[in-house]
């Protein structure tokens, strides 16, 4: 058959469309077929897997650190400050790796803002992280340390407002909803405590107490930072590695509890893997606890990772939306695994908390404002991912 023939056979039998319907069209072929899914996995591939990537890293590493945690509270309840100097030295040993410049005296890069200016967020940032993990010493269950560090847009509303902003009526509701939904939490989760020795009742007071304190100071941070960002540019790596690696010797007064802490959580009794990693931890037993703490820190940093990366590719009304369901996932993770009974008052409080902060996010997004930092929240910022 000639090469003219084959063209007018393959002309002839060409597939018609003219006046067909879309149910009429014929099939099409499977290599167009392929072509079309090759051509979607390789525009799309990439932006999937990487928006999986992103949320693996904060639903997975930010919820497993809360399990972690509780896991660790539970066992020993005055163990947060050990846990703040652990994460403090994890997070300034890699932080050194990124600030590492071989032409530089001390192998770091030349500071863009001046040491001293970093001084007063080193001392704050310490203060804040010590106070929030110090907090679960008095009563303060994992669940209502997560609802009451979810209303730190009331302090840091109160703080920007003597500070000379101003902000939008949906804000300003917001923050009101937020207030009473925290209040309502604090009170219906104490007023369940009620029942217990009424030595425990003063003690839950003070850990309240101590987290206000923190949100405050944590209040006063975000300001301050915002405006060593303004006049020196968003250096959030060198804020991070510096206000982790010069907290480091503010532990030592700390030390004696933290190396008895240490030792009670040695004490602990090797954790059962599942499968073939049973054989393991047969033949090398670790202390549970031990395992649990290496996981809090490991978590942590995906946790913040995650965070940073989102922040990076996307708004800042997505982040807050996927950090305030994270922190929702977290509540129910906590309750659920553990066995957390919350009043329903404290429940009702904690739907008003999360329902504000979506409000607040919108109030926020309504003005027009310039990001200046990476979007974390409060929590992440802090050095918590609970």
């Amino acid at each position: 058959m000639s090469t003219a023939q084959l063209r007018e056979r393959k002309a002839t039998h060409a597939p018609d469309m003219t006046g067909k319907r879309l149910g009429e069209l014929d099939v099409m072929e499977p290599d167009s077929g392929r072509t079309l899914a090759q051509r979607f996995a390789h525009e799309m591939g990439p932006s999937l897997m990487s928006a999986a990537v992103m949320l693996g890293l904060i639903f997975g590493g930010c919820c497993s650190n809360v399990y972690a945690l509780e896991a660790i509270i539970n066992f020993e309840p005055t163990s947060g400050t050990l846990l703040t100097f652990v994460q403090f030295l994890f997070v300034a040993v890699t932080g050194y790796i990124a600030q590492y410049d071989r032409s530089s005296p001390y192998g770091l890069a030349p500071n863009k803002v001046p040491l001293r200016r970093w001084m007063v967020n080193i001392v704050l940032f310490f203060t804040i992280n010590v106070l929030n993990n110090h907090a679960f010493s008095y009563d303060i269950s994992v669940p209502v340390h997560i609802i009451l560090r979810s209303g730190g847009s009331i302090t840091t509303m109160a703080a920007g407002y003597l500070y000379g902003k101003r902000y939008t009526r949906t804000q300003m509701v917001a923050v009101v909803l937020l207030t009473l939904g925290v209040i309502l939490a604090a009170w219906s989760d104490s007023q369940a405590k009620g029942s217990a020795e009424k030595s425990d009742r003063p003690a839950f007071s003070t850990g309240l107490i101590i987290l206000f304190v923190a949100q405050v100071l944590s209040a006063i941070m975000g300001l301050y930072t915002e405006a060593t960002y303004a006049k020196f540019g968003p250096q959030w790596r060198e804020n991070l590695f510096y206000s982790h690696a010069l907290s480091l010797p503010l532990f030592l007064p700390f030390a004696p509890s933290m190396v008895r802490n240490l030792a009670h959580l040695c004490t602990s009794p090797p954790l059962r893997m599942p499968g073939p990693l049973s054989i393991a931890s047969d033949m090398l037993p670790i202390p549970g606890q031990l395992i649990y703490l290496i996981t809090n820190v490991l978590t942590q940093y995906a946790c913040i990772r995650g965070v940073n990366l989102l922040a990076a590719v996307s708004t800042a009304l997505t982040v807050t939306i996927v950090l305030n369901i994270r922190k929702l996932v977290s509540l129910l993770l906590s309750i659920w695994l553990f066995g957390n009974r919350l009043a329903p008052g404290t429940m009702f409080g904690a739907i008003v908390v999360f329902s504000a902060g979506g409000l607040y996010t919108v109030g926020t997004k309504r003005k027009a404002v310039v990001v200046e930092e990476p979007k974390v929240d409060d929590e992440v910022r802090d050095g918590k991912a609970s």
